[in-house]
């Protein structure tokens, strides 16, 4: 499959590749729709038995396309956008296969939180994370706030979504984030090694050894992304997201009410 989602697929390894290199990898709303459209034939795909998920070029991916917000063309409500975002995003909780994500350069935003519901992340020295929602008025929607509460407790995913701050690699590795840490120009070597080790193994033994993690982890996932689509919709239509609209198109200062 070609665009700027590619998939590729060599025997038993699957690659997906983030091809905006330069946006950053930034995903607009047919990039979305490549990576479901992907995430749809590999579970046509059994004998696929791990799937790596890159970015070209220096990142892998910087989030949403800033110049794509706002812009959808679509007659979906807030509410349908969300619903249809999220079931297309669970499809990765669908495939047979490991994911493992190769992260370098900027890992932001919706992009962040998509790697989260991976099942192993590796990143690059120099690897950025971040979370910006809040920055610009709105909350994570896409299921990694319960990853990283999970992962990194209370202080840490409320320092990040609530700040926006920078997560160095480091920070990312010493919290469980990530689980290795590799010089860039290992990565790609390293996810292989991964994906190949993961191939090698006995079928059913990784698919019921997946299946024990994700009994453990996607049940909080789901009931935290059920609250995101409603709070997101809810903010959506707020007079304190009204006012900043307002204020950023007369170019003043938003007074918000907190309603």
């Amino acid at each position: 499959m070609t665009g700027r989602v590619r998939l590729d697929v060599d025997g038993p390894i699957a690659t997906i590749t983030n091809d905006n290199p330069d946006k950053h990898n930034a995903f607009d709303d047919d990039m979305d729709t490549q990576l479901f459209d992907v995430l749809g034939a590999l579970k046509e795909r059994p004998e696929v038995r791990a799937v790596i998920w890159r970015g070209e070029g220096k990142s892998f991916s910087s989030g949403r396309d800033v110049a794509a917000i706002g812009n959808a063309r679509t007659e979906l409500s807030h509410h349908e956008l969300m619903r249809r975002g999220h079931r297309s995003i669970q499809q990765l909780w669908e495939l047979d296969a490991v994911v493992i994500v190769a992260c370098k350069g900027w890992v932001m935003g919706g992009s962040f939180q998509r790697a989260l519901l991976c099942d192993i992340r590796v990143a690059a020295e120099g690897t950025r994370f971040r979370l910006p929602e809040v920055t610009y008025g709105v909350i994570p929607d896409t299921g990694g706030v319960a990853v990283l509460y999970e992962t990194c407790g209370h202080g840490l995913v409320s320092d990040l979504v609530l700040t926006g701050r920078v997560l160095s690699a480091e920070e990312a590795l010493h919290h469980g984030v990530v689980s290795r840490l590799v010089p860039e120009g290992e990565l790609d070597a390293a996810v292989r090694e991964i994906a190949e080790q993961i191939a090698k193994a006995p079928v059913v033994t990784v698919k019921m050894a997946r299946e024990v993690i994700r009994h453990l982890a996607v049940p909080q996932i789901r009931s935290s992304m059920a609250d995101e689509m409603i709070y997101q919709t809810f903010i959506n239509r707020s007079d304190d997201m009204a006012e900043l609209r307002a204020a950023r198109a007369a170019e003043r200062e938003p007074r918000f009410t907190g309603s």
